[in-house]
């Protein structure tokens, strides 16, 4: 297990992490080719929504929302046995790949966010705690429900809550240099990106 201020400190330097798998990446192969990868955090303080994220966020407003101890079961299963259908190269395999066996504790406490539908449930992200800050790691939602914008939407969630509770910085994974399908990731406000030489730098920055 590693400690909260731990837990910053790795995601200052570019650390992510899979359950207990701790991982570092510059560069990522898709089906167009190799690109470079950059991992991504908001500023929880500077951040304020899109008018389109807003949008998105009065569009969801029937949904029910609660936040408990990451401990995925069978509807979360076939949740992301639904998501992973969207997928036709690089297909997870299984929700334990991202969240190792005991998601709430190794490596840190992690928190799921559990999106329902009246009493059906359409989406479900994961978010791991530090003491500054928190890192999403995994989100999964029904396709059925995909005009919904329910990624960008847990999202914006979990950004609230991240507020919410005093956290600084928000980790939102990682994008691409090159556009790609993690493009979606760059359009939000206070954005920065590790430069692998030990400074985040604001996205506007970036330059191809």
């Amino acid at each position: 297990m590693v400690g909260p201020e731990g837990m910053d400190d790795f995601w200052e330097r570019g650390w992510r992490h899979f359950g207990p798998e701790f991982f570092r990446a510059s560069l990522m192969n898709d089906e167009t080719g190799l690109k470079r990868q950059i991992p991504l955090r908001i500023d929880v303080v500077d951040f304020e929504q899109s008018k389109s994220q807003r949008r998105t966020f009065r569009r969801n407003a029937d949904l029910n929302l609660s936040f408990d101890g990451a401990e995925p079961g069978e509807a979360e299963c076939e949740l992301f046995e639904a998501h992973r259908a969207r997928f036709s190269s690089n297909v997870p395999d299984r929700l334990e790949e991202f969240l190792g066996p005991y998601p709430n504790g190794l490596p840190c406490r992690c928190l799921q966010l559990s999106v329902r539908l009246g009493e059906r449930l359409v989406a479900a992200s994961f978010l791991a705690l530090g003491r500054r800050a928190c890192s999403s790691i995994y989100a999964v939602f029904d396709p059925e429900y995909s005009r919904r914008r329910l990624g960008v939407f847990t999202m914006l969630a979990e950004l609230a809550f991240a507020k919410e509770n005093g956290f600084q910085y928000y980790y939102s994974g990682y994008a691409t240099v090159e556009s790609s399908c993690y493009d979606y990731k760059k359009m939000f406000a206070a954005l920065y990106y590790y430069d692998w030489e030990g400074s985040w730098l604001p996205v506007k920055e970036l330059r191809a």
